[in-house]
């Protein structure tokens, strides 16, 4: 058997729009330059919609923001989704831990009389403005060193057309996105087969989703002594 020895397959967001219109009975000779505006601006929306419907594991990266003493407020990069989890790194002198900081809500952190108290930070509030903040409590104090580091969910990278440009997704999610595209062109210009395409693109979005998670053990030990005392 001879096969490519290759693992390269990356179609551009052209090549991918090309089989979705395809897919939604629209053939390459029938395609007009609107068909392609249109593309782009469903490409764009199906990635902001697949930013709200979980964590995209690909799309996951650590951020480390220093801590100034007396300062409770930082800013945070406008890509950013959502904050995952986050925990405050301590150094004196040659010696560095970690501890894990909770999320708070913005009515319990309106709830602490003295947001200024210093100490060693324990939990985190993750503002979502346009121009998104986060805030911690306690404050850090002038020593020792402290730096929080959080997991955050990016935005994913804009769908262009031009110049061969590929897509921002795994390969493993290309699938589900050409079979939500379809879809997306299908309500629009070919009404009739709308219901089918939405079954399958709901069928490969739920195969994409339910793989793309961490391959780790839960383990759970329930406490029963109290069940006999």
């Amino acid at each position: 058997m001879t096969t490519s020895g290759t693992v390269a397959f990356n179609p551009s967001l052209g090549e991918l729009c090309l089989f979705s219109f395809n897919l939604a009975q629209i053939r390459p000779s029938a395609l007009m330059p609107e068909h392609m505006q249109a593309a782009r601006m469903a490409t764009n929306l199906i990635l902001s919609d697949w930013s709200q419907r979980g964590v995209n594991l690909w799309k996951v990266d650590l951020v480390t923001q220093p801590l100034t003493s007396g300062v409770s407020t930082y800013s945070v990069d406008a890509s950013t989704i959502s904050m995952l989890d986050a925990y405050i790194e301590q150094t004196s002198g040659s010696e560095t831990i970690d501890r894990i900081i909770l999320p708070i809500s913005r009515t319990e952190y309106a709830s602490y009389p003295n947001k200024a108290m210093q100490g060693q930070p324990t939990v985190f509030w993750f503002d979502r403005l346009l121009s998104p903040t986060v805030t911690i409590w306690p404050v850090p104090p002038d020593s020792p060193t402290y730096s929080l580091k959080y997991y955050r969910l990016r935005q994913i990278q804009d769908g262009e057309l031009t110049n061969g440009t590929t897509m921002d997704i795994p390969y493993r999610w290309l699938n589900a996105f050409a079979d939500r595209l379809a879809w997306q062109m299908a309500r629009i210009y070919t009404p009739a087969v709308v219901d089918r395409l939405k079954a399958d693109s709901e069928q490969s979005y739920a195969i994409a989703a339910g793989n793309d998670v961490e391959q780790s053990q839960i383990y759970i030990s329930p406490m029963l002594g109290g069940y006999f005392s």
